[in-house]
């Protein structure tokens, strides 16, 4: 085995307390909320708006992302357990498994869907612009200015836990996982980081939205009609089209999560993604038809 793989063997738990214990995983989640609302905030402030109106937003992202992630799991990876029984529908609602002895443990939500929890933010941001009275692409552009932050630490969680994993390769960077979906005939192989690929993308993609952004407020003066304005759309189609179409792309480098997506010619990730490229790039065509 070529001696530059990565053996990836990380502790899933960042720290712990006696039997108290945080994983990389819920840390990396709450880092990404953070540093959301942290954008956002400076996002409002720079843009006059009232704290008030700003205040009540972090828990309707955080309930809209966290209800939709874990629904669109259950809903479009594994119907068939969540969906046919009580049990499977306890088990989709509440942190909590059931074990092969009947007895319920707390596990917390084992299953989140990204696609699922975009769905469950935008109707969380209906609900909150139409309660605070605010234009809705104004919301929606302040918002998607932040999510790939969030996104890159998503799955940098993903990393620390070994999941989601690439096909095998052998390029040099390639990752060894010490997990059992990483197995090939009883040996672990190296294989693609593909949470890692996606983590990096998010962040460039951050920080090509900062840039945009910046040059947008910075030039308000002299050009207060433009189609990278605030309000317009652009950078929630932005974030929609570049995030998904990556994602799109990213999936033929991933091993497949379900049994049901073998032999597919696409997987559900990838015909979840089309929707939302096709909306992102139609909200940033508005934008530029709008300034014309």
């Amino acid at each position: 085995m070529n001696t530059l793989f990565i053996d990836w063997t990380p502790s899933v738990e960042a720290f712990s307390f006696g039997s108290f214990s945080v994983r990389w995983y819920s840390l990396c989640w709450c880092i990404g909320l953070l540093l959301a609302y942290l954008i956002v905030q400076r996002l409002y402030k720079q843009q006059k708006i009232d704290n008030e109106k700003f205040e009540p937003l972090f828990l309707y992202c955080f309930l809209g992302v966290l209800i939709g992630a874990r629904l669109g799991h259950c809903i479009f990876y594994e119907p068939q357990y969540y969906l046919t029984s009580m049990k499977g529908f306890a088990e989709m609602l509440l942190p909590f498994r059931q074990n092969s002895g009947g007895e319920w443990q707390f596990t917390g939500y084992e299953g989140l869907a990204s696609h699922g929890g975009t769905i469950g933010l935008i109707i969380a941001m209906v609900l909150y612009w139409r309660r605070m009275k605010l234009k809705p692409l104004f919301v929606m552009d302040n918002i998607a200015i932040a999510v790939p932050a969030t996104a890159c630490f998503i799955r940098l969680g993903n990393l620390m836990n070994s999941e989601i994993i690439g096909k095998t390769t052998d390029v040099a960077w390639a990752f060894v996982f010490h997990t059992r979906e990483a197995l090939v005939d009883g040996q672990l192989v190296p294989r693609h980081p593909a949470q890692l690929y996606e983590a990096l993308a998010y962040m460039l993609i951050f920080i090509i939205g900062i840039a945009i952004y910046i040059k947008w407020y910075k030039g308000q003066e002299q050009s207060p009609v433009s189609p990278i304005a605030v309000g317009t759309g652009f950078y929630f189609g932005y974030c929609l089209a570049t995030i998904f179409t990556f994602r799109f792309f990213i999936e033929f480098l991933k091993v497949e999560q379900v049994e049901f997506e073998r032999g597919m010619p696409l997987d559900m990730g990838q015909l979840l993604s089309i929707p939302f490229i096709i909306i992102g790039i139609y909200c940033m065509m508005k934008a530029k038809r709008k300034k014309n």
